[in-house]
């Protein structure tokens, strides 16, 4: 926007000097040609009315020393005719027989009219003739010749020009440094404004603009702005505690409960196992369901307190990690069926931007739902990879089980969903979506995508340590 405004405003300025620097040189060329015209007229005239007597058989002295003190002042060339074209007085070089000046002596012998002068440019450095008829009434006795220079009419409007074009040039600066203030007087706030967007998406809490100069509708906007992020950090406080004050309150009551459960474990009859079992099973749902709000909570708070950057950064071993967490997960995994194939060692260690428990508590989510869903016999390949031009750590746990259909792969990672193949019996519904918080509130991205031909595959993103 920035660049656009100032592409606006500085043709706007150029146009506006253009606007008044051209007509003012075309006026200053035309006024000092008009001014070249009728001087030389003039001279021409006074020499028509001094030939009348010399072309007509009189004396030409008086003539001939006002045409060579002219031409020794001027240097103008001048030539003086009579009704024959016989030479009366020659100066400056001119000669009546010269070829080129026939066209104009036969015009004003002939009483014509003379040709209009060019304006005079600065470049401008051809001569001009003058030709006046001498005599009276109808009656023409000869002609006079003036070729005149134009160069000091030239050096004139040059200079004239120059002053022009100075004074064009100064509006233009003067106009390209209000142009940069208005730019930088209108621009500031949005400016501040994105940078609190910015924030704001960045989880930042109560992220405020600063905006005491600019138009007033973008001051009033960023009081406008302040004012949401408010409300904003305020909705998203009392929905956490919401959460999580509503998780831990029912944490009491659901201990009582689990404990009267299995009080009763003694006590039913055969006929009444099948209810109490069921009502077990419910509890202990219950209790998942608890549990995996609470960890959404602290996740969601994880995240703001990292975007706002009230935690020091941490690094965690991705491969060590993922090594780690199959072993812990290898049991669960013989006794669903699912092979866990783990990579050799690569040697080296991967550190990404994460905690160990955050790390941790994805890998666990991922191999959790891995073990559940791929169903027995699958194998479950887990792969590792750094990625350094990037600065990307990536994990791959890919699956050759079921899958999910293409529309329910956008949905994965969404609270409390479930797939519809699984009848909606077992999970919260959570897992993952608490992993993409703890994944997101680090800077990275977790991914489900489909395998071909069939299968799932969960690609966990994290920030590489920095380079030192």
């Amino acid at each position: 926007m920035r660049k656009r405004l100032l592409v606006v405003l500085l043709l706007f300025s150029a146009t506006a000097v253009t606007a008044f620097a051209l007509p003012l040189l075309t006026s200053t060329a035309a006024e000092r040609t008009q001014r070249f015209v009728i001087d030389r007229t003039a001279d021409v005239d006074r020499f028509a009315a001094l030939a009348q007597p010399a072309t007509g058989g009189g004396d030409a002295g008086q003539l001939n020393a006002e045409v060579r003190a002219y031409t020794d002042l001027y240097g103008d060339s001048v030539v003086v005719v009579d009704a024959r074209r016989r030479p009366v007085v020659e100066s400056g070089g001119l000669r009546a027989t010269d070829p080129s000046l026939a066209p104009r002596l036969d015009a004003a012998l002939r009483n014509q009219a003379g040709q209009p002068v060019a304006t005079v440019l600065p470049w401008s450095r051809e001569d001009v003739l003058f030709a006046r008829p001498v005599g009276t009434g109808t009656r023409v006795t000869g002609a006079v010749l003036l070729r005149a220079s134009v160069r000091v009419a030239a050096g004139d409007v040059t200079q004239r020009w120059a002053l022009v074009l100075a004074g064009a040039l100064t509006a233009a600066v003067a106009s390209v440094l209000l142009v940069m203030v208005v730019a930088r007087w209108v621009l500031r706030p949005l400016t501040e404004l994105e940078r609190g967007v910015r924030a704001v998406a960045a989880g930042q809490r109560a992220a405020h603009v600063g905006v005491t100069a600019g138009p007033r509708e973008l001051r009033a906007l960023a009081g406008s702005f302040n004012r949401m992020s408010d409300a904003v950090t305020e909705a998203a406080d009392q929905q956490r505690r919401l959460v999580a004050d509503a998780s831990h309150q029912l944490r009491n009551p659901m201990a009582a409960l689990r404990l009267r459960m299995d009080s009763l474990a003694g006590r039913v009859a055969d006929e009444g196992q099948r209810t109490y079992h069921s009502a077990v099973t419910e509890v202990e749902r219950l209790e998942s369901l608890l549990d995996g709000l609470l960890a959404l909570a602290s996740a969601e708070s994880a995240g703001t307190a990292l975007a706002a950057g009230r935690h020091e950064p941490e690094f965690a071993d991705v491969r060590a990690a993922l090594v780690e967490r199959v072993d812990a997960w290898q049991p669960a995994a013989e006794q669903a069926g699912v092979l866990l194939c783990v990579p050799e060692d690569g040697g080296l260690s991967i550190l990404a931007h994460c905690s160990d428990s955050d790390l941790t508590q994805v890998l666990d989510v991922v191999l959790d739902n891995a073990v559940k869903y791929a169903g027995r016999g699958a194998r479950v390949r887990l792969t590792c990879s750094a990625d350094r031009t990037a600065e990307i750590a990536t994990v791959v746990v890919a699956d050759d089980g079921p899958g999910l259909p293409a529309d329910e792969l956008a949905r994965a990672t969404e609270r409390f969903w479930r797939s519809s193949r699984d009848g909606g019996a077992r999970g919260t519904g959570l897992g993952l979506a608490i992993a993409d918080k703890l994944v997101a509130a680090r800077g990275g991205g977790l991914d489900v995508r489909a395998v071909e031909p069939h299968g799932l595959a969960v690609h966990v993103r994290l920030p590489l340590e920095p380079a030192l």
